[in-house]
């Protein structure tokens, strides 16, 4: 064998399995399946997340399967690997949800290292939760080969019109007495029917939805369900596009450009989406080198309404939406309308003005998303606030229903638990914002959501009436007047750690301010006396995340670009 491949789609493969020297690597491969023909092939990786800890990924193996069956199909050697998966559903409210952003890192760093390790020449990744979407894609990025990432699909709704984030509320509603707990468990046993991500434009469908925007997914990949027959022939599709990547030589950096980063925050924010999609943006552009930030989301807010009445702050799930054309539609009219840029180039090999020139608008009558002259919110919902509180910028969910602006009374706590505690038992109440710190990337450690307090506010009846900010962040889940990604973070000496009971707080989500009535003297003051706290894991993965992770403004990365 020549030890110098013909193949110009194999540059990575050649290097592991051509030529006389690579003679114990073929023996290996051809334990696992190779044949002689399949060693003049590309190689496409497929990395899944499957597991069966999680309805989000536990149909992933299929897919997977489908995905390698597309590269075969097409030319290529497809060769499926895992990588990890954590439930955030499942780990809320706990401190196992400190490991949920750190798996972002570990996802990517996994993939990077099998892909590399293995000589893989082109990949496809599929994702079906929320971190290990960003991970996928921070992955294909790092390597910069030809890849496609597939999401998983979203989960049909339960009972009732009913997902995970009713399961949360109904928590809330019984610890206030509303609900007996044959109620509660009724809600529990009905509101997950099977495999798919959560149903509405949590952090799931809300990143499934940036990644189509960016380029980076086939078309109509962020909006189907789980279990459907359109899911299985994307994998296919994706597979076999791999292979015209690998023949036309177009890599992440080719279409993780700029202008497809804002299209990917325009298609959020018109979607109503999570306001993680801000942590994982920035990630990820920073992966590829791209310059993002915290005021590009402020600026493209400004001109993009939000258009999708879909959960949590709106009624439908994204099961409705794929019903009616999914988010092809509303990407064709936000074209139309000069608000995307066309010209980028996608995993089609066209651009993304090519990929919508031939899709329909959504059937008259449908109530899912609002007509650009008619909007839900004229501006973001994403907004991005300053002030004395966060001098480098904190991250807010604000749609109007909670009102613009909220001025309380802090309730300080220096933990998720002991918040949730005195929400649980009364102890918060009308006026108060609650103040939950030393939970941010390096102080939690992890960042954790805090989906179960804000669940139980809501829950509670409070929703309009009481406050939350934090330097942790929010599950997609989350609504209410709710500020998180508040930095810099308490644990860093941030003025979050400086706040104490019954200090007045203001937030105003249209002069994007949020600041604690004291001055700056008092603050000094303040500091002074302040001392940071012991770290609260000295070894493991918590420990080294800490280290090494950078703050929540520029994405919480563990390998920040110089």
């Amino acid at each position: 064998m020549s030890d110098t491949p013909e193949d110009p789609r194999r540059r990575h493969s050649a290097a592991v399995v051509d030529g006389v020297g690579k003679s114990a690597g073929r023996a290996m491969l051809r334990a696992v399946g190779f044949s002689d023909e399949d060693f003049t092939k590309p190689q496409v990786g497929i990395a899944s997340t499957w597991s069966n800890l999680t309805p989000c990924n536990s149909h992933i193996n299929g897919l997977a399967e489908a995905a390698s069956n597309g590269a075969d199909a097409a030319g290529g050697k497809g060769v499926i690997f895992n990588t990890i998966t954590i439930s955030d559903g499942i780990a809320n409210g706990t401190e196992g949800m400190k490991y949920s952003l750190v798996s972002r890192e570990v996802i990517a760093d996994s993939i990077e290292t099998v892909a590399g390790c293995e000589g893989f020449d082109g990949l496809v990744a599929i994702g079906g939760c929320d971190k290990n979407m960003p991970g996928c894609l921070m992955g294909l990025a790092r390597l910069n080969r030809p890849g496609v990432f597939v999401y998983g699909g979203t989960i049909l709704p339960g009972k009732g019109h009913t997902d995970i984030v009713s399961v949360f509320e109904a928590m809330g509603a019984h610890s206030r007495g509303d609900i007996d707990l044959i109620e509660l468990k009724q809600i529990e046993e009905t509101a997950i029917p099977g495999p798919g991500s959560c149903g509405g434009m949590y952090t799931a469908n809300t990143m499934a939805s940036a990644i189509e925007a960016l380029g980076m997914s086939l078309p109509g990949s962020s909006a189907q369900n789980a279990v459907s027959q359109a899911k299985h022939d994307d994998c296919e599709a994706a597979g076999a596009a791999v292979l015209e990547l690998l023949a036309r030589d177009i890599k992440p950096s080719d279409i993780m450009t700029r202008r497809a980063f804002e299209n990917a925050i325009t298609v959020v924010i018109a979607l109503g989406g999570s306001t993680n999609a801000v942590l994982h943006l920035i990630a990820m552009a920073n992966t590829v080198g791209v310059g993002l930030g915290l005021a590009d989301f402020t600026d493209i807010g400004k001109r993009v309404p939000v258009l999708a009445d879909l959960r949590p702050s709106g009624h439908y799930m994204m099961s409705e939406l794929v019903e009616i054309g999914g988010i092809q539609p509303l990407m064709k009219r936000l074209l139309d309308a000069g608000l995307l840029h066309g010209d980028c180039l996608t995993v089609t090999g066209r651009t993304l003005a090519e990929n919508l020139a031939g899709v329909a608008d959504y059937p008259e009558g449908q109530k899912i998303i609002a007509p650009l002259d008619k909007p839900l919110k004229a501006e973001s919902h994403l907004r991005i606030l300053y002030g004395n509180l966060a001098p480098e910028g904190a991250v807010a969910k604000i749609t109007g229903k909670e009102g613009t602006r909220f001025s309380g009374t802090a309730r300080v706590f220096g933990s998720e638990e002991e918040a949730q505690a005195r929400i649980n038992d009364g102890g918060v109440v009308a006026g108060d914002v609650v103040v939950i710190r030393y939970e941010g990337p390096k102080g939690g450690p992890g960042m954790r959501e805090m989906l179960t307090p804000t669940s139980a506010i809501m829950g509670r009846g409070l929703g309009n009436d009481v406050a939350l900010i934090t330097d942790g962040r929010f599950s997609g889940g989350s609504h209410g007047f709710v500020v998180g990604h508040v930095t810099p973070e308490a644990f860093d000496g941030g003025p979050l750690a400086l706040v104490e009971d019954g200090d007045t707080i203001t937030i105003d989500a249209e002069a994007d301010t949020i600041e604690v009535a004291l001055s700056e003297e008092a603050l000094a003051q303040r500091r002074a006396g302040w001392r940071q706290p012991a770290p609260r894991y000295t070894r493991g993965v918590l420990s080294k995340y800490a280290r090494t992770v950078s703050s929540a403004s520029t994405g919480a990365v563990t390998d920040l670009a110089e």
